[in-house]
Protein backbone atom coordinates (compact mmCIF):
# COMPACT_ATOMS: atom_id res chain seq x y z
CA UNK A 1 0.00 0.00 0.00
CA UNK A 2 1.34 3.36 -1.24
CA UNK A 3 1.10 6.44 0.99
CA UNK A 4 -0.79 9.09 -0.38
CA UNK A 5 -0.03 12.59 1.24
CA UNK A 6 -2.42 14.20 -1.05
CA UNK A 7 -6.03 12.18 -0.25
CA UNK A 8 -7.65 12.43 3.07
CA UNK A 9 -9.49 9.25 4.42
CA UNK A 10 -13.15 9.42 3.89
CA UNK A 11 -13.40 7.42 7.25
CA UNK A 12 -11.93 9.44 9.58
CA UNK A 13 -12.34 12.67 7.85
CA UNK A 14 -8.34 13.24 8.34
CA UNK A 15 -5.08 12.68 6.22
CA UNK A 16 -4.14 9.02 6.62
CA UNK A 17 -0.74 9.46 5.78
CA UNK A 18 -0.71 12.12 8.59
CA UNK A 19 -2.13 9.96 11.09
CA UNK A 20 0.10 7.19 10.05
CA UNK A 21 3.10 9.90 10.77
CA UNK A 22 2.03 10.24 14.20
CA UNK A 23 1.46 6.78 15.12
CA UNK A 24 4.72 6.31 14.02
CA UNK A 25 6.46 9.00 15.98
CA UNK A 26 4.32 8.04 19.18
CA UNK A 27 5.15 4.29 18.85
CA UNK A 28 9.00 5.60 18.50
CA UNK A 29 9.05 7.34 22.03
CA UNK A 30 6.76 4.59 23.49
CA UNK A 31 10.51 2.60 22.84
CA UNK A 32 12.51 4.95 24.34
CA UNK A 33 13.14 6.87 21.19
CA UNK A 34 14.98 4.78 18.61
CA UNK A 35 13.36 1.49 17.04
CA UNK A 36 14.24 -0.31 14.15
CA UNK A 37 11.52 -0.99 11.18
CA UNK A 38 10.89 -4.13 11.98
CA UNK A 39 9.83 -2.99 15.65
CA UNK A 40 7.37 -0.51 14.25
CA UNK A 41 6.38 -2.50 11.29
CA UNK A 42 5.29 -5.44 14.18
CA UNK A 43 3.47 -3.01 16.55
CA UNK A 44 2.09 -0.72 13.72
CA UNK A 45 0.37 -3.67 11.48
CA UNK A 46 1.25 -0.95 8.76
CA UNK A 47 3.26 -2.31 5.74
CA UNK A 48 7.04 -2.10 5.78
CA UNK A 49 7.45 -0.18 2.30
CA UNK A 50 4.51 2.43 3.76
CA UNK A 51 7.17 2.63 7.17
CA UNK A 52 9.94 3.11 5.43
CA UNK A 53 8.35 6.19 2.83
CA UNK A 54 7.11 8.21 5.97
CA UNK A 55 10.43 7.82 8.02
CA UNK A 56 12.53 8.46 4.85
CA UNK A 57 10.26 11.89 4.54
CA UNK A 58 10.60 12.67 8.43
CA UNK A 59 14.52 11.94 8.33
CA UNK A 60 14.40 14.32 5.14
CA UNK A 61 13.01 16.95 7.64
CA UNK A 62 14.68 16.59 10.43
CA UNK A 63 12.17 14.68 12.52
CA UNK A 64 13.94 11.45 12.48
CA UNK A 65 17.68 10.76 11.90
CA UNK A 66 19.13 7.31 10.78
CA UNK A 67 22.10 5.80 13.19
CA UNK A 68 24.39 3.89 11.92
CA UNK A 69 23.01 0.95 13.02
CA UNK A 70 20.20 1.67 10.47
CA UNK A 71 18.07 1.90 13.58
CA UNK A 72 15.90 5.28 13.50
CA UNK A 73 15.87 7.40 16.35
CA UNK A 74 13.54 10.87 16.96
CA UNK A 75 15.73 13.50 15.49
CA UNK A 76 16.57 17.35 16.65
CA UNK A 77 13.89 19.20 15.47
CA UNK A 78 11.58 17.41 17.40
CA UNK A 79 12.86 19.44 20.45
CA UNK A 80 11.14 22.91 19.71
CA UNK A 81 8.10 21.92 18.57
CA UNK A 82 8.23 19.83 22.32
CA UNK A 83 9.34 23.03 24.27
CA UNK A 84 6.31 24.75 22.80
CA UNK A 85 3.59 22.29 23.48
CA UNK A 86 4.99 22.19 27.15
CA UNK A 87 4.44 25.49 27.90
CA UNK A 88 1.30 25.58 26.46
CA UNK A 89 0.35 22.47 28.06
CA UNK A 90 1.72 24.41 31.55
CA UNK A 91 -0.30 26.75 30.76
CA UNK A 92 -3.62 25.06 30.50
CA UNK A 93 -2.58 23.16 33.94
CA UNK A 94 -1.93 26.32 36.16
CA UNK A 95 -5.44 27.38 37.11
CA UNK A 96 -6.20 23.44 38.32
CA UNK A 97 -3.40 22.80 40.19
CA UNK A 98 -3.53 26.10 41.87
CA UNK A 99 -7.20 24.98 43.09
CA UNK A 100 -5.75 22.04 44.29
CA UNK A 101 -2.62 23.94 46.22
CA UNK A 102 -5.68 26.59 47.52
CA UNK A 103 -7.20 23.59 49.06
CA UNK A 104 -4.53 21.16 50.38
CA UNK A 105 -1.71 23.83 51.07
CA UNK A 106 0.99 21.64 49.15
CA UNK A 107 2.95 22.48 46.09
CA UNK A 108 1.26 21.01 43.42
CA UNK A 109 2.70 19.93 40.08
CA UNK A 110 2.12 18.17 36.83
CA UNK A 111 4.78 15.63 34.62
CA UNK A 112 4.61 14.08 31.35
CA UNK A 113 6.35 11.15 30.31
CA UNK A 114 9.08 11.77 27.89
CA UNK A 115 11.03 9.11 26.27
CA UNK A 116 11.68 7.24 29.35
CA UNK A 117 11.90 9.94 32.02
CA UNK A 118 9.70 12.34 33.26
CA UNK A 119 9.75 15.96 33.02
CA UNK A 120 8.13 18.70 35.13
CA UNK A 121 5.59 20.80 32.84
CA UNK A 122 3.67 22.91 35.40
CA UNK A 123 4.30 23.72 39.66
CA UNK A 124 2.18 25.80 41.61
CA UNK A 125 3.97 26.33 44.48
CA UNK A 126 3.06 26.11 48.29
CA UNK A 127 2.70 29.56 50.29
CA UNK A 128 5.23 27.41 53.04
CA UNK A 129 8.33 29.02 53.48
CA UNK A 130 10.00 25.24 53.51
CA UNK A 131 8.51 23.44 50.53
CA UNK A 132 9.49 21.20 47.23
CA UNK A 133 11.69 23.23 44.86
CA UNK A 134 11.06 20.86 41.80
CA UNK A 135 11.05 23.32 38.56
CA UNK A 136 9.55 23.58 35.47
CA UNK A 137 11.48 21.35 33.04
CA UNK A 138 13.22 19.65 35.60
CA UNK A 139 13.97 15.95 34.15
CA UNK A 140 14.17 13.20 36.32
CA UNK A 141 14.01 9.35 36.26
CA UNK A 142 10.51 7.79 36.13
CA UNK A 143 10.86 5.14 38.82
CA UNK A 144 11.90 7.10 41.73
CA UNK A 145 8.88 10.29 41.56
CA UNK A 146 5.31 9.76 42.39
CA UNK A 147 4.34 11.18 39.41
CA UNK A 148 6.49 8.88 37.39
CA UNK A 149 5.54 5.62 39.08
CA UNK A 150 1.29 6.81 38.95
CA UNK A 151 1.76 6.94 34.80
CA UNK A 152 4.23 3.94 34.65
CA UNK A 153 1.32 1.95 36.07
CA UNK A 154 -0.72 2.60 33.17
CA UNK A 155 1.77 0.82 31.11
CA UNK A 156 2.27 -2.83 30.48
CA UNK A 157 3.89 -4.76 32.11
CA UNK A 158 6.98 -5.57 29.72
CA UNK A 159 6.87 -1.97 27.96
CA UNK A 160 7.92 -1.35 32.30
CA UNK A 161 10.59 -3.67 31.78
CA UNK A 162 11.79 -2.59 29.25
CA UNK A 163 11.98 1.70 30.46
CA UNK A 164 13.61 0.27 33.68
CA UNK A 165 16.63 -1.68 31.79
CA UNK A 166 17.13 0.93 29.33
CA UNK A 167 16.70 3.96 32.69
CA UNK A 168 18.85 1.58 34.75
CA UNK A 169 16.97 2.40 37.92
CA UNK A 170 19.55 4.62 39.75
CA UNK A 171 19.11 5.07 43.26
CA UNK A 172 18.53 9.01 44.17
CA UNK A 173 18.59 8.11 48.12
CA UNK A 174 18.55 4.82 49.91
CA UNK A 175 14.56 4.80 49.88
CA UNK A 176 14.35 4.24 45.90
CA UNK A 177 13.46 1.43 44.25
CA UNK A 178 16.11 -0.39 42.36
CA UNK A 179 15.00 -3.71 42.21
CA UNK A 180 12.39 -3.68 38.92
CA UNK A 181 10.35 -7.15 40.43
CA UNK A 182 10.05 -4.79 43.48
CA UNK A 183 9.08 -2.15 41.62
CA UNK A 184 6.52 -3.77 39.16
CA UNK A 185 5.36 -5.12 42.46
CA UNK A 186 4.48 -1.93 43.67
CA UNK A 187 3.01 -0.79 40.55
CA UNK A 188 0.20 -3.37 40.80
CA UNK A 189 -0.33 -1.86 44.57
CA UNK A 190 -0.47 1.70 42.66
CA UNK A 191 -3.15 0.64 39.89
CA UNK A 192 -5.26 -1.25 43.22
CA UNK A 193 -5.46 1.90 45.00
CA UNK A 194 -5.64 4.36 42.52
CA UNK A 195 -2.44 6.52 43.50
CA UNK A 196 0.99 6.89 43.75
CA UNK A 197 3.35 7.61 46.54
CA UNK A 198 7.32 8.74 46.80
CA UNK A 199 8.39 8.89 50.33
CA UNK A 200 12.14 9.96 50.28
CA UNK A 201 13.06 8.26 47.06
CA UNK A 202 13.61 11.44 44.77
CA UNK A 203 15.08 13.28 47.76
CA UNK A 204 15.42 12.89 51.45
CA UNK A 205 12.54 14.53 53.58
CA UNK A 206 10.13 15.17 50.70
CA UNK A 207 6.91 13.00 50.32
CA UNK A 208 4.48 13.26 46.95
CA UNK A 209 1.55 11.57 46.45
CA UNK A 210 0.60 11.56 42.49
CA UNK A 211 -2.41 10.52 40.19
CA UNK A 212 -2.70 10.42 36.79
CA UNK A 213 -4.74 12.67 34.40
CA UNK A 214 -7.22 10.12 32.92
CA UNK A 215 -7.12 10.19 28.63
CA UNK A 216 -4.61 13.10 28.39
CA UNK A 217 -3.15 13.66 24.74
CA UNK A 218 0.40 12.85 26.74
CA UNK A 219 0.77 10.31 29.94
CA UNK A 220 0.87 12.85 32.63
CA UNK A 221 -0.12 12.69 36.44
CA UNK A 222 -0.02 15.54 38.63
CA UNK A 223 1.08 15.15 42.62
CA UNK A 224 0.84 17.37 45.75
CA UNK A 225 4.31 17.30 47.29
CA UNK A 226 6.28 18.66 50.19
CA UNK A 227 8.11 18.04 53.60
CA UNK A 228 7.64 14.75 55.18
CA UNK A 229 6.63 16.51 58.33
CA UNK A 230 3.65 18.08 57.14
CA UNK A 231 2.89 15.72 54.27
CA UNK A 232 2.69 13.00 56.79
CA UNK A 233 -0.16 14.67 58.20
CA UNK A 234 -2.51 14.76 54.98
CA UNK A 235 -5.26 12.50 55.31
CA UNK A 236 -4.56 10.62 51.72
CA UNK A 237 -8.34 9.38 51.82
CA UNK A 238 -9.63 12.98 51.67
CA UNK A 239 -6.67 14.62 49.49
CA UNK A 240 -6.93 11.76 46.60
CA UNK A 241 -10.28 11.84 45.63
CA UNK A 242 -9.76 15.76 45.22
CA UNK A 243 -6.95 15.30 43.24
CA UNK A 244 -8.93 13.04 41.28
CA UNK A 245 -11.37 15.28 40.69
CA UNK A 246 -8.68 17.61 39.57
CA UNK A 247 -7.46 15.41 37.20
CA UNK A 248 -10.17 14.65 35.36
CA UNK A 249 -11.33 18.36 34.72
CA UNK A 250 -7.62 19.06 33.66
CA UNK A 251 -7.96 16.14 31.28
CA UNK A 252 -11.17 17.53 29.83
CA UNK A 253 -9.47 20.61 29.28
CA UNK A 254 -6.79 18.84 27.43
CA UNK A 255 -9.22 17.06 25.41
CA UNK A 256 -11.24 20.01 24.28
CA UNK A 257 -8.08 21.80 23.49
CA UNK A 258 -6.81 18.73 21.40
CA UNK A 259 -9.77 18.76 19.31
Amino acid sequence: MDVDFQNPDKRSGGVQSVERTFELLELMADAGGEVALSQLAEVSALPLPTIHRIMRTLVNGGYVRQQPSRRYALGPRLIRLGETAGRALGAWARPYLASLTEAVGETSNMAVLDGDQVVYVAQVPSRHSMRMFTEVGRRVDAHCTAVGKAVLAELPTDSVGQLLARSGMRPQTEHTIVDPDVFQRELAVIRDRGYAEDDGEQEIGVRCIAVTVPGAPARAAISISGPATRMSRIMVHEVVPLMHRVAGQLARELNVTHR
